[in-house]
């Protein structure tokens, strides 16, 4: 969940200044030359330029960004024989996996959680939690950084801001196609946009969003049952299970909270709020790898 948050996160703030920025510019070029219709094709150019522009940004910052957010410090020179072990576990299964080295960095958390992210397959950052490295044994850490390293080689960020771009430009546009609506129809504005159509084009970009973030979530749950198999290949099917099943067991524990992110695993959820989730159910991971042939 920590990748897809992080994620998430930079490309909702790249949204918010630019639009901010447009606005404090007056810049409201999808209407037409009387000021009075929309201009559907500037708008749709208008949408796609932000929309994905926003996620592309986000996707080219985004170790930057990760790094900052979670206090990660990247390995530079190993200085303890765990800091080694990290950076040669890595090493190797990048090597098999076909990618560049990532870097390797360790982040401050006392929850059992590690995340990959970067523009590409060749610049990217694999980083794990002090808490992961303290919960689990190192046949289980392996398995972890080899589903992070699977979700490296496999392109899961650029895909995701692929997917992010395209929902980023639909809630644009339709946002927009609303504001104008209301603020014709309903406040009768004949000209330019009144403070009717900010307010509820401000509106429907949130509650679009949150829709559009049921198609975002929906992508990384089938991302996850891939890297689980592609670090089953690396590490081991049954490394991938014992550290599925080391979540599991320390979710179950009464004293720890409510929500334990590892790999970006949170408790269990039902109904609709399942939809939101970033990672399928950890017995359904499970059963997966158990599956697999």
């Amino acid at each position: 969940m920590k990748r897809i948050a992080l994620f998430l996160i930079t490309n909702i703030a790249i949204i918010f200044v630019l639009n901010i920025s447009l606005r404090l510019l007056g810049f409201e070029g999808y209407l037409d030359a009387q000021g009075v219709d929309l201009n559907i094709n500037s708008l749709l150019v208008f949408a796609f330029v932000f929309g994905m522009g926003g996620s592309f940004i986000s996707l080219l910052i985004s170790k930057w960004s990760a790094k900052r957010m979670t206090g990660a410090q990247v390995i530079e020179r190993p200085s303890n024989e765990t800091e080694s072990w990290l950076v040669n576990t890595v090493q190797s299964q990048a090597k098999r996996a076909g990618i560049g080295m990532p870097e390797v960095a360790v982040f401050n958390s006392p929850q059992p959680n590690a995340f990959a992210t970067g523009a590409n397959k060749n610049n990217a950052l694999v980083a794990v939690s002090t808490g992961l490295l303290q919960h689990m044994n190192r046949d289980e850490v392996e398995a972890v950084l080899a589903h992070e390293v699977t979700h490296v080689s496999n392109g899961d960020m650029v895909t995701l801001a692929l997917i992010q771009g395209v929902v980023n430009t639909f809630v644009i546009f339709l946002s927009r196609v609303i504001g104008h609506t209301v603020d014709r129809v309903i406040f009768k504005n004949e000209r330019g946009h009144g403070i009717a159509f900010w307010i509820t084009t401000i509106v429907a970009e949130l509650v679009l969003g949150i829709l559009a973030s049921i198609i975002v979530m929906w992508f990384s749950r089938q991302r996850e049952f891939k890297a689980d198999a592609g670090g089953a290949g690396l590490a081991g099917r049954n490394s991938m299970i014992a550290a599925l099943e080391r979540l599991k067991s320390a979710h179950e524990q009464p004293d720890l909270p409510d929500k334990l992110a590892a790999f970006g695993v949170s408790g269990k959820s039902s109904g609709i709020s399942s939809l939101f989730r970033s990672h399928p159910p950890l017995d359904e991971r499970i059963q997966a790898l158990r599956e697999m042939s």
